[in-house]
């Protein structure tokens, strides 16, 4: 049963290494060509979402597979649904990019958070991940009310890096806690 532990807890600190490391890329990327370029930061914008799709599936898949994980499960499919909204309202109205990321901002923090929760007993250090679930949340509630505010703005990517950095944060102090908690077993 150790053996098990030690195996999903390694795979974890790699997920969230990856996820961190992925983050500050995507945050970087928008400063640099997203200010400059609309398509750039579009792509981006679509792009972020739809990276959280793919890592919720890797996540699920190497922690049991899709069935054992309900939360990733699911929160691969809002992920690619919010992917495809983005395109849409970019299109169609780029001001509401920003609702669109609050909804999936404090959805996907509640399945975060239940994710969390759920792994905290079996695997250990998952606070982080519970936090990060609690703030994304607010994040989201945030995003919905400057969205209602400042509806006259267009959207651009660096609007969402501050959101991305804190997802990066959080991932990496995830990935550092089951370093620690792998080293004191």
């Amino acid at each position: 049963m150790a053996q098990v532990d030690n195996v999903q807890r390694d795979g974890l600190k790699r997920y969230y290494f990856l996820r961190a490391g992925v983050s500050v890329a995507w945050i970087l990327a928008a400063v640099a060509v997203g200010t400059h370029s609309p398509l750039a930061a579009g792509a981006l914008l679509v792009a972020y979402p739809a990276w959280d799709a793919l890592a919720n599936a890797l996540d699920a898949r190497s922690n049991g597979g899709f069935a054992a994980n309900p939360p990733q499960t699911f929160n691969l499919f809002v992920s690619l649904l919010v992917a495809c909204a983005v395109l849409f309202a970019l299109q169609v109205e780029p001001r509401r990019v920003l609702t669109v990321f609050g909804v999936w901002a404090a959805f996907s923090g509640v399945l975060q958070l239940v994710a969390g929760l759920r792994r905290w007993r079996s695997v250990g250090g998952q606070w982080p991940m519970v936090l990060s679930g609690a703030q994304s949340v607010l994040a989201g509630v945030f995003m919905i009310s400057q969205s209602l505010v400042a509806g006259g703005h267009p959207m651009t990517a660096v609007a969402i890096a501050p959101y991305a950095g804190f997802g990066a944060f959080y991932f990496l102090v995830s990935g550092l806690a089951l370093a620690v908690k792998g080293r004191r077993k």
